[in-house]
């Protein structure tokens, strides 16, 4: 036999041997395994291959995602519900220092007992608590800032989907405290209700959902200490006006057939800048949105009230997210095109209330831009660039393939054969054409499986090229190379081109799997070239137990030599799957010169 030929013959047995049953439920749930241990202060990473360039900028790269999915006493947790663990990479010259830390939300310090015991007492939106009490439990808005993370204006967030986001510290990732960014306050809102002006707050035809949202109120910011504004973990940066844009809906919007929205518009000193506030009459589902120049945009998920389910979720017998189900009665997808601003380029006669509807029916996942194109007739085409899925693969109950009756991950759920790659996560395109008076001439909606035909998400792009026109998205994605885990969890990068189609990948062993990737801007960087630098990306290495970090050259993902660093973490020391990060650029110090020159 020859070398070749061996070398051919160990691959296709090692392959064969990590597709086994057991090695996929174990890789599998390896994802998701509780890393107690916390890390006070960084420590050197060693390089296991290259060593970070010279035109790397200097920064750290914040990493959050669920660290604990079990206590003490019995009690399993949905990954969603998982105590925020943020990670930390710390980057300068070729040197990489790691540390990680539990945020220190209110309901961590109350089920953390001490160094070593946890013992959940909140129930938290996606789980039913075993050891602990159940019935009658009120704490289901568990604030676990375990989603999302941004550094803006000097301070550090870590936000979740369902409240306020902790700020953190950039350094020692000490967590300060909770951050009032909507300054709204629930007990005062309670206080003064008036029913004369709730009830007819939005006329005689919305009359039910005014009263219902009337005695809503009381038991959800009161009895289950909802706050009034729910802030999205999903946030944006403008580049052109160098702003941090956030989302917010009203905590009542999940039971009603009725969403508020409210966008927020930071400058660099996190002052204020713009609220603007938007009621839609149909009932959504929001987790990602994006924006233009001129439109805040929301790719609507429809969902409805489950009456049934949400008595037992009320009681405590079932999550609280039974309460509500995905709402396929509706052929088209809804996309809202609010106005950003009221001037001449937007303040026309559009009715914004009123979606334009995508001939396709999908749930919107994430969002990696959108832009606009304007002609001198003052006509406009909007892009959206995103990830979906169809409603019938989607399902509230078993996330991440987490069932909550009888606390377990089951990966066979997110790797279903399904009867077209549709219905998975895939990225998707929508065209909308609007004429001078912002009335929409056209929607196509296509998806770009032609271009890459296997699951993917956690879109992102060069964040200098957000809300402008852009031709690469990077995405994490499934090879389909494993029979047993072919579409989650992903094992591949890829770069997809989108002028020409062309799709690059990249990927590393048979049992790693791969987060959301992020791109850092060289250290020298023109702004002409968009894919000019590199991807950041954290490679799980399940049956080794450890995880690297990986830097990968952006222009080169599909070719050779994509690769050109990676640092491991101990591991002791190794953390389960996160969800999104940020790369922080170290500020550059201005140098203030004496007389000789000399900088003092």
């Amino acid at each position: 036999m020859s070398l070749s030929s061996a070398v051919n013959s160990n691959k296709v047995a090692a392959l064969s041997t990590a597709d086994s049953p057991s090695n996929a439920f174990w890789d599998y749930n390896l994802l998701f395994f509780s890393q107690r241990s916390e890390l006070h202060r960084p420590i050197r990473l060693k390089s296991i291959f290259g060593k970070i360039p010279q035109d790397f900028p200097s920064g750290t790269y914040y990493l959050v995602g669920p660290g604990l999915f079990s206590d003490d006493h019995g009690s399993t947790v949905h990954p969603l519900d998982g105590h925020g663990y943020l990670r930390s990479f710390d980057i300068s010259n070729d040197i990489v220092e790691y540390s990680a830390r539990y945020v220190s939300t209110d309901a961590e310090k109350e089920e953390r007992k001490g160094k070593k015991e946890w013992r959940f007492t909140h129930r938290g939106p996606f789980s039913v608590l075993r050891g602990g009490r159940r019935i009658g439990n009120v704490k289901v808005m568990k604030n676990v800032a375990n989603t999302s993370v941004v550094c803006w204006g000097g301070r550090l967030l870590c936000l979740w989907e369902g409240g306020e986001p902790y700020e953190i510290d950039p350094r020692s990732l000490d967590t300060f405290g909770l951050v009032d960014l909507t300054g709204v306050d629930a007990d005062q809102v309670v206080k003064d209700q008036d029913w004369r002006k709730e009830l007819f707050r939005h006329g005689i035809s919305e009359l039910g959902v005014d009263i219902a949202s009337f005695l809503l109120k009381p038991i959800l910011y009161g009895v289950f200490n909802m706050p009034v504004k729910r802030l999205l973990a999903h946030y944006k940066i403008d580049p052109e006006r160098n702003r941090l844009l956030m989302l917010s809906c009203n905590a009542e919007d999940m039971l009603l057939p009725r969403s508020n929205f409210t966008f927020y518009e930071f400058d660099s000193d996190f002052k204020l800048k713009q609220k603007k506030e938007f009621i839609i009459p149909d009932h959504l589902m929001i987790h990602d949105w994006t924006f233009t120049d001129s439109y805040y945009i929301l790719v609507g998920n429809c969902v409805r009230l489950d009456i049934p389910a949400s008595v037992l979720a009320l009681s405590g017998t079932q999550p609280m997210i039974s309460a509500l189900a995905v709402n396929p009665t509706r052929p088209s997808t809804p996309v809202y095109i609010l106005p950003r601003f009221t001037d001449e380029r937007n303040g026309n006669t559009t009715n914004w209330r009123k979606p334009i509807e995508a001939p396709q029916q999908f749930w919107a996942i994430h969002a990696a831009n959108a832009f606009e194109e304007r002609d001198g007739l003052g006509n406009v085409e909007i892009h959206l660039q995103l990830s979906a899925c169809s409603y019938q693969w989607f399902d509230f109950h078993r996330m991440f393939g987490y069932n909550w009756r009888n606390a377990k991950l089951d990966p066979s759920f997110m790797n279903t054969v399904a009867r077209g790659q549709d219905l998975l996560p895939h990225l998707v395109k929508v065209t909308i054409k609007l004429d001078s008076r912002g009335k929409c001439v056209s929607c196509a909606a296509e998806n770009l499986s032609k271009k890459w035909n296997r699951p993917a998400d956690f879109t992102i792009i060069n964040p200098a090229f957000a809300g402008r026109k852009n031709t690469y998205i990077y995405s994490s994605a499934a090879s389909g190379k494993r029979r047993l885990l072919p579409h989650f969890p992903f094992d591949s990068v890829i770069k997809l081109n989108m002028n020409n189609g062309q799709v690059g990948s990249w990927s590393s062993g048979s049992r790693t799997f791969f987060g959301e990737p992020i791109f850092v801007p060289k250290s020298i960087y023109s702004g002409d070239t968009e894919d000019d630098g590199y991807i950041l990306v954290v490679e799980y290495a399940v049956s080794k137990q450890t995880c690297y970090l990986v830097v990968l050259d952006a222009r080169k993902i599909g070719g050779k030599d994509a690769i050109v660093a990676k640092y491991e973490v101990p591991k002791e020391l190794r953390f389960p799957l996160g969800f999104h990060g940020f790369w922080a650029n170290r500020p550059l110090h201005k140098c203030i010169l004496n007389t000789n020159g000399s900088c003092v």
